[in-house]
C-alpha cells in the first residue's frame, strides 16, 4: 500500500460505542511525525474529553506521548516516553508491562491505529502482532493491548484482532494511511 502524507486536518465521527467528533492537526516539515488531537464524546451517558500529542520518529515509532482529560469529575494528564531501548516511562516511572511495544493507542483515537500501518510495510496476507501501551478515555490509565493486524488486499482493507478485549473487526484505510472505517467506533468526516 503505497502511502502519500497525512493532510494537515482529518477528523472523525464517532458512532456506536461513543457518540463524539474527533479531529486530527498533523503539520508537515518537522522533523519525524507529530499527531495532535482531541476527542469529544458521550459514552454510556457520561461526557469526557482527551486531547493528545504523539510524537513519533521518522520511521513512525512512538517516542513521547502528552494526554489531558476532562470528564465532570475533574480533569487529569499523562506523559508516556518510549526510549530507543524500548522501556517506556509513564509519568516518569518505567512500566516493564509495557516493555517492547512500540506504538500508542488511544482508546478515544482512531487516529492511533495508523502508526502501525506507517510503520510496517505489510504484504497482503501478512498477520503482525503490534502490541500497544493501551491509554483509556476516562482516567487516562495505560495498559499493555495485544492487538495483531492482517493485510487483507491492496484496497486498505486490514483484519484487526485485539486479543485484549476479545474483539475483531475489519478496518479500512485510505492513501493517507488513515482510517476510514472503524465499525462501531468511527467513520472518516474530513
Amino acid at each position: 500500500m503505497q502511502l502519500t502524507a497525512i493532510p494537515a486536518l482529518t477528523s472523525w465521527r464517532h458512532s456506536g460505542a461513543r457518540d463524539g467528533f474527533e479531529v486530527l492537526f498533523a503539520p508537515s516539515g518537522a522533523k519525524g511525525h507529530t499527531l495532535t488531537g482531541d476527542t469529544t464524546a458521550v459514552e454510556g451517558g457520561i461526557g469526557w474529553n482527551v486531547g493528545y500529542t504523539i510524537t513519533a520518529d521518522e520511521s513512525w515509532r512512538t517516542t513521547r506521548v502528552h494526554a489531558t482529560n476532562h470528564t465532570v469529575e475533574g480533569s487529569a494528564h499523562t506523559r508516556l516516553e518510549r526510549g530507543n531501548d524500548g522501556q517506556w516511562l509513564v509519568d516518569g516511572d518505567h512500566r516493564p508491562d509495557l516493555d517492547g511495544c512500540v506504538d500508542v493507542d488511544f482508546e478515544s483515537s482512531a487516529v492511533t491505529n495508523t502508526l502501525p500501518i506507517h510503520r510496517i510495510d505489510f504484504a497482503v496476507g501478512d498477520t503482525i502482532s503490534v502490541p500497544a501501551a493501551f491509554v483509556r478515555s476516562h482516567d487516562l490509565s495505560v495498559e499493555r493491548l495485544e492487538q495483531t493486524y492482517t493485510r487483507l488486499d491492496e484496497a486498505g482493507r486490514f483484519a484487526y484482532t485485539s486479543i485484549s478485549f476479545n474483539f475483531a473487526c475489519e478496518l479500512t484505510y485510505d492513501h493517507f494511511g488513515l482510517i476510514v472505517n472503524y465499525p462501531s467506533i468511527a467513520i472518516r468526516f474530513s
